[in-house]
């Protein structure tokens, strides 16, 4: 099974169709499903919801580009999970430890809100990522889009598996934990904070000695 979709996917006619439109305003951008980045031998999972317009839809690398990426690779490289540095653009030669990062949606969608059938459509990437990690251990998913989807990818039912910041999950050998999305709307509101955000990371990483 394919971990990533093929660079010309149409399998979400809107996405595609707003894909085109960018590329025609936009032809320098990468405009085209977004890969995953980092070490697929990696013990951490991030799931995002989907590229940002002006940021991975962009620069072809998710979360770089926009303020989330400033807070979450910022993030990683404090905790000793990124090394080199962050300039948001993808040859600026930042690269990921025991870290592989993705999307729900690995496509930008308008508004930034994939509708359910585009993210079931893509899910099947996402259960070829987790597949293809074989020493996976945890997963961090990065808002509620990104946190039903797991739960969907590892089989369980959303009914048992309550989104809340900082909680944690078992689903079989995984530990799913959760984080407001690192957008500048949650950091601007107050609903989410670098403290906060950094706490989940602190609870990450002692969960791996």
């Amino acid at each position: 099974m394919r971990t990533e979709p093929a660079p010309d996917c149409r399998q979400c006619q809107r996405l595609a169709a707003f894909r085109d439109d960018n590329q025609a305003l936009y032809p320098g951008w990468f405009n085209a499903p977004v890969p995953s980045f980092g070490d697929r031998d990696a013990k951490l999972l991030i799931v995002g919801l989907a590229p940002g317009l002006k940021g991975a839809n962009c620069t072809g690398r998710p979360f770089t580009g926009d303020y989330a990426g400033d807070l979450l690779y910022g993030t990683l490289l404090k905790f000793g999970l990124a090394g080199g540095q962050y300039a948001a653009h993808p040859d600026d030669g930042l690269i990921l430890k025991d870290t592989l990062i993705t999307n729900a949606v690995r496509c930008v969608p308008p508004q930034n809100k994939p509708t359910g059938p585009e993210i079931n459509q893509c899910r099947p990437y996402l259960v070829a990522t987790i597949h293809a990690m074989p020493n996976l251990r945890a997963i961090l998913a990065l808002g509620k889009i990104a946190h039903d989807s797991t739960i969907r990818t590892l089989g369980g039912k959303l009914k048992d598996y309550k989104f809340a910041h900082n909680a944690a999950h078992k689903l079989g050998p995984y530990t799913l934990h959760d984080s407001y999305h690192c957008s500048r709307y949650n950091t601007n509101t107050g609903r989410l904070t670098t403290e906060m955000f950094e706490a989940v990371f602190e609870d990450i990483i002692a969960s791996f000695r």
